[in-house]
């Protein structure tokens, strides 16, 4: 038996390398144009290989102060609302720098995790848009909107996959323009046409939007590994109703294939809001220090810093919660909700009296 094994194997390997002299000898002979177009081929994939490499790279986190005074000059730095609005204008601009959420040719069309790092920084900038067009930069809420913020904010909220007939870039500086115009109007004192108003209940509203978007990331993260989680969509109140009928207990758990794109929403959430707190302890100095919630303000952002250290796996691990490999995904939740559960003690501090 052993034999005849021996046998067969020697004939495959005659029959291989018989074939393999024969493409030799053709390409060779006639067609030396095959390997050339192989080694390219090759050239290419690696090119678009190390090029996807550094398009993929995360931009590291940067200070607020110092980038103010590359839009207005010192003198008017210390103007209420130009941390928060050159923090909105800086945090677009870092992420139009090598935008690929729209790309369709390689290598941008591969990186899902960039383009996804990408939407979570688009929702904290679209989030922060509304706060200063209905809130920040309005005294009331029978007062007039400013008529910038009115047209940026839809520009914000364009496609960020559009390649083309517009593209997501075009729209997106269109509406970064109209920021910038009312940035020149605040820091304008012979114009009044534009104000910021630093006060509790607005900052407690856009805080309000950001405690809704961590507390469902950091849902969505720890759905990773599946959970059975009871129904409480109208715990609290006996009155309460709904459309349609929901099972009492229902199974969520992330796809395997879309865990990664949760963890790189998730991060880049975080670092988008890593700036426009630090913006926001500018801008509402008076109002943390009469409720003397500067240091909450300060434990959120250290919570959200610990989201942005390296990641040395070279995939987002999904090891069960107590098993031998690591999830990378119920880490991040551990931060997202300590922040979010700052952000809520925060929010009950601003609120009261």
């Amino acid at each position: 038996m052993l034999q005849k094994i021996s046998q067969r194997l020697q004939a495959t390997r005659t029959k291989c390398v018989d074939a393999f002299k024969g493409v030799s000898e053709d390409v060779s002979d006639g067609r030396p144009w095959l390997r050339l177009a192989l080694i390219g081929l090759l050239v290419v994939l690696l090119i678009l290989i190390v090029w996807g490499w550094f398009k993929s790279q995360e931009p590291d986190t940067f200070e607020v102060a110092p980038r103010i005074l590359t839009y207005v000059p010192p003198e008017q730095v210390a103007v209420k609302g130009v941390a928060t609005t050159v923090t909105l204008l800086e945090v677009m601009e870092v992420m139009l720098d090598g935008y690929v959420s729209n790309d369709i040719f390689p290598p941008g069309v591969w990186l899902d995790n960039r383009a996804n790092w990408e939407y979570g920084v688009l929702i904290q900038v679209r989030d922060l848009s509304k706060a200063l067009r209905e809130a920040y930069s309005r005294s009331q809420s029978q007062s007039v909107e400013d008529k910038a913020l009115m047209i940026a904010d839809p520009h914000f909220n364009f496609d960020n996959s559009s390649w083309i007939m517009p593209n997501t870039e075009k729209e997106y500086r269109a509406g970064m323009n109209q920021v910038l115009d009312y940035l020149n109007r605040l820091v304008d004192e012979d114009r009044h046409s534009a104000q910021f108003y630093a006060r509790a209940d607005n900052l407690n509203y856009w805080l309000a939007t950001v405690e809704s978007r961590l507390g469902s990331l950091s849902q969505r993260l720890s759905a990773s590994v599946g959970q059975r989680r009871l129904n409480t969509d109208l715990a609290g109140d006996s009155a309460a109703v709904k459309s349609t009928d929901t099972p009492e207990e229902i199974e969520i758990k992330t796809p395997w294939l879309e865990v990664d794109d949760v963890f790189y929403e998730a991060r880049g959430s975080a670092w988008a809001l890593i700036h426009i707190l630090r913006a926001v302890e500018i801008d509402f100095a008076e109002v943390l220090e009469k409720k003397n919630a500067g240091v909450s303000m300060q434990q959120i952002v250290r919570e959200l810093e610990a989201t942005q250290e390296a990641v040395f796996s070279p995939v987002i691990l999904n090891g069960s919660g107590f098993g031998v490999l690591a999830n990378h995904s119920l880490v991040m939740a551990s931060y997202i909700s300590r922040a979010n559960a700052a952000i809520i003690n925060l929010r009950e501090l601003l609120a009261q009296g």
